[in-house]
């Protein structure tokens, strides 16, 4: 299971915590989710997801202090203080109760305070940790951003995927990932990347590593892109038959539970693949808009054969 701690959050939100010791935010957030405790807050506690952060909020603050005594407040703070719950994050500039700061001390139970609104700390939080605890899988492959789009290109070792990847650089477009890409699943989309410490560099067999960065500048590298279509290279096989039209039924590969748009190209020597892919990727983006060039072929052969057979009747 992806983890990550409420360090992560301290250190990318800059809050001020007012609870709870360093040490305090080694605790675990495995949920992407936040907790706005209305209902805890009126005394109801069953069927509370425990795992939440949670986030107290101007309503939230004002029915603490105008409408719980103090055995109220004692009750819901040691409930809401749970083991499993990573933090509390109040809001608006909202000062923690001193019942709930006592209670955290005891328990070193981290909570912070932040001037952000609630609703713009929600967005936030909600967002990064979508991204941080997204499911992820490993790839071995390319993936380029060709015409925006994020094409994942793969196939067995020695078809050139690194060199046609560098070929299409050199024509302007982007490289995201060589030979690791790093897929993840936020939301219903697919987010390819790489390690950092690897980003920006290719291997050339028989060259090295090199720096496609500094060698052919800042645009030619894009620090992710979301995968559209799958480009599948392949040793030409003479005795395969290959799809000469595009009518056939699409293929598709899933990834982390989405289907994602294949097409298998063969590799021969000579044969241009930087141009086939742009033009596959150029036919790609035509569908996607509605035109299907295969159909529309299939439509001009069929109506010529209509004519060609009218044309035998009347004779």
């Amino acid at each position: 299971m992806i983890k990550a701690t409420v360090r992560d959050l301290e250190q990318k939100f800059e809050w001020e915590q007012v609870a709870g010791t360093r040490k305090s935010l080694e605790r675990e957030i495995t949920l992407p989710d936040i907790n706005r405790p209305g209902l805890e807050l009126a005394g109801y506690l069953s069927h509370s997801q425990t795992k939440r952060l949670i986030v107290i909020g101007g309503k939230e603050y004002r029915y603490i202090t105008d409408e719980m005594d103090e055995i109220s407040q004692r009750r819901v703070f040691e409930f809401i203080t749970h083991n499993d719950t990573p933090c509390i994050i109040l809001t608006g500039s909202h000062a923690c109760p001193p019942i709930l700061r006592e209670i955290a001390d005891r328990k070193d139970f981290p909570v912070f305070e932040t001037k952000t609104k609630t609703s713009q700390v929600v967005v936030n939080v909600t967002n990064y940790l979508d991204e941080l605890l997204a499911p992820a899988t490993l790839l071995h492959g390319e993936l380029v951003r060709i015409y925006g789009v994020g094409v994942l290109i793969t196939g067995p070792s020695g078809t050139g995927k690194s060199e046609i990847v560098l070929d299409l650089v050199k024509r302007g477009h982007q490289l995201v990932a060589d030979d690791r890409v790093d897929i993840y699943r936020i939301h219903n989309s697919l987010i390819g990347k790489t390690h950092q410490v690897i980003a920006g560099f290719m291997e050339l067999r028989g060259v090295g590593i090199i720096d496609v960065k500094r060698l052919y500048g800042i645009t030619s590298v894009a620090n992710s892109a979301e995968i559209s279509f799958e480009i599948v290279l392949e040793a030409y096989d003479p005795k395969v038959s290959y799809d000469r039209i595009g009518i056939e039924d699409k293929q598709y590969d899933t990834y982390l539970g989405i289907p994602v748009r294949k097409m298998v190209i063969p590799v021969t020597y000579g044969r241009p693949m930087a141009t086939v892919i742009e033009t596959a990727v150029t036919n790609y983006l035509l569908q996607q808009d509605g035109f299907d060039s295969a159909k529309v072929f299939e439509e001009l052969v069929l109506q010529e054969i209509e004519r060609n057979r009218l044309e035998e009747e009347q004779q």
